[in-house]
């Protein structure tokens, strides 16, 4: 046979599997023009053998496929490259590349890189990233930044800078709203911030189609803090309402319109340019892209359950305006009630449910300490707080006068509600309380150890969920707030807000409406750590970052946990 440099590296354990991978040294009819790597690069979903590997090229003017080549090595000076090979792109998935790198070891960091191709040869300057396995059997610790809720145009990526200058990080967790899909107009979100005009939205409309998706992504990716985050770790990602539209659902979504075409359509685009920029593993042949709940083994510390809670099995929320009417002058609150309680509203659906079951199952029974919950929305029951009492009457009224007249409606309507034991956020899990139940019922059962991470709020929370009896309380959950996004804080500046919330709400230890951050999440076998760490701001790019609280849990001695305690 004939011995070619592809064979030899196959031989030696140098190749790796990738969509598109060529045998580069034959391959005729490539891209032979400049190609530049403008979008970084990123590593993500790994596993104990291997993790995805992401970039994305820009070829002005490429009419035929462009050739890229990856390497894998143990040393950042690629002196010990130990899997290497050749891809191809197109426009046809929008010029990105992704490889799933396998046969790597367990628990150990890599170092990447991916360099244009030409004639099998790498060529040109390198874009290079780290990236880490899962460990496997006993392991002391692991390390988890937590992150969701980015929108561009209203602030700097501080928090990703953080992120990528942590000095250790095992993965990153992303809960979603990495984008948004609002346009640039005056009364767009985010676009009244003072940094908006150096980062208005691209495209300048919201996004609908295949390719404003495609634009958006490529705009977010552009920005170099978030790309040195990607580069610093693997991330374990899923989205949340805002990669597809606001407050979406299996049928719709609030910020989708009939004038804007089928949603179905708009959501197979959405999902199209997200399994494409995101560094995320295909679907299953046969499986649907929706369907992204999938698991994590972090050695005998934890099992990570990412769960998809927006586009496989969600019914639509409620809504105050039209689902609580007001009757003789009084909401019809036990006609909300009947509604809200109603078990056949579903927030992940009996698939996903089942599978969430058995993997909580097999991770108890084989010993790992802590089950982990990655979830897009607060599991906690919150209802509205009441800003009069948490300030007095006439603090309260002086604020008051002093809010634009936009915040006058809610904050009135939050202190009326607050009388009645309903949910603040219908959008949450607090929306679909026979749903959560089920999902407490799964971890009771199981005798589970849970630590519950939430997005999607844009606030910090610790809180401690109880079941619907009142006598046990199930897991810990832990709620990262926006990397930009804006809270209840900067629509209030000022207002005890946080405070408010635990004062109205047995869940709730600790809230935060205003700061901007991650969560950084230490899990060991007796304890817990959650680091809640905030940037001093977001409108410079001089910042500092600080841990604006610390709590620790531990577990309980017939599964659940003990209560939170700050240290």
């Amino acid at each position: 046979m004939t011995i070619d440099r592809r064979k030899v590296l196959g031989l030696l354990g140098l190749s790796g599997a990738a969509a598109g991978e060529a045998a580069a040294a034959t391959v005729k009819g490539l891209h032979e023009g400049p190609v530049r790597f403008e979008h970084g690069v990123a590593s993500g979903d790994p596993l104990q053998d291997r993790v995805i590997l992401w970039t994305r090229v820009t070829a002005p003017g490429a009419k035929l496929p462009v050739g890229v080549r990856w390497d894998v090595a143990t040393d950042p000076d690629f002196k010990a490259i130990i899997r290497q090979g050749h891809a191809t792109t197109d426009a046809g998935r929008d010029h990105t590349v992704k490889i799933d790198v396998t046969g790597l070891k367990p628990g150990s960091e890599y170092h990447y890189r991916f360099r244009a191709s030409r004639a099998g040869e790498a060529a040109g300057e390198a874009v290079m990233g780290r990236t880490r396995t899962l460990p496997a059997g006993p392991t002391k610790d692991v390390v988890l930044a937590v992150a969701s809720c980015s929108l561009y145009p209203n602030g700097y990526f501080n928090a990703y800078d953080a992120i990528a200058k942590l000095p250790r990080v095992d993965a990153v967790l992303h809960l979603g709203d990495y984008i948004y899909e609002y346009g640039a107009a005056a009364g767009d979100y985010g676009m009244n911030a003072p940094t908006a005009k150096a980062r208005s939205p691209l495209p300048p409309h919201e996004i609908v189609t295949l390719a404003d998706y495609r634009q958006r992504h490529a705009q977010y990716k552009s920005d170099p803090m978030l790309q040195a985050a990607h580069a610093r770790a693997p991330w374990i990602v899923v989205w949340d309402d805002h990669e597809t539209a606001n407050d979406s659902w299996i049928g719709g979504a609030e910020n989708h319109q009939a004038s804007e075409g089928d949603w179905a359509t708009r959501k197979a685009a959405a999902l199209k340019a997200y399994y494409e920029w995101m560094p995320i593993r295909e679907a299953a042949p046969g499986t649907l892209p929706e369907a992204a709940w999938r698991g994590f083994q972090f050695g005998d510390v934890a099992t990570l359950l990412m769960t998809e809670t927006r586009l496989t099995g969600r019914t639509e929320a409620l809504d105050y305006g039209t689902d609580m009417p007001v009757v003789d002058g009084k909401p019809d609150v036990a006609g909300f009630v009947a509604k809200w309680k109603d078990p056949s509203r579903r927030m992940m659906g009996a698939d996903q449910e089942r599978w969430l079951a058995g993997q909580v199952q097999t991770s108890v029974k084989a010993g790992v300490a802590w089950q982990v919950l990655g979830n897009q929305v607060v599991m906690a029951r919150v209802s509205p707080p009441n800003l009069k009492t948490t300030m007095g009457d006439e603090k309260f009224a002086a604020m008051f006068a002093q809010l634009p007249d936009y915040a006058k409606e809610p904050v009135a309507r939050s202190v009326t509600m607050s009388a009645y034991d309903i949910p603040s956020n219908l959008d949450a899990w607090d929306g679909y309380p026979a749903d959560r139940q089920r999902v407490y019922d799964i971890f009771s059962a199981a005798k589970a150890r849970p630590i519950v991470l939430a997005g999607d709020s844009h606030m910090f929370w610790a809180n401690e969920l109880w079941n619907d009896a009142g006598d046990r309380r199930v897991a810990a959950e832990f709620g990262a707030t926006s990397i930009t996004s804006p809270g209840y804080g900067d629509i209030l500046p000022g207002a005890p807000i946080g405070e408010a919330f635990v004062q109205r709400n047995k869940e709730v230890r600790y809230s935060h409406a205003s700061a901007k951050g991650f969560v950084l999440l230490t899990l060991e076998h007796g304890k817990v750590t959650g680091e809640l760490m905030m940037v001093s701001t977001i409108l410079d790019h001089k910042y500092e970052t600080s841990v604006l609280k610390r709590f620790v849990v531990t577990p309980a001695t017939d599964g659940g946990v003990e209560a939170l305690k700050e240290g």
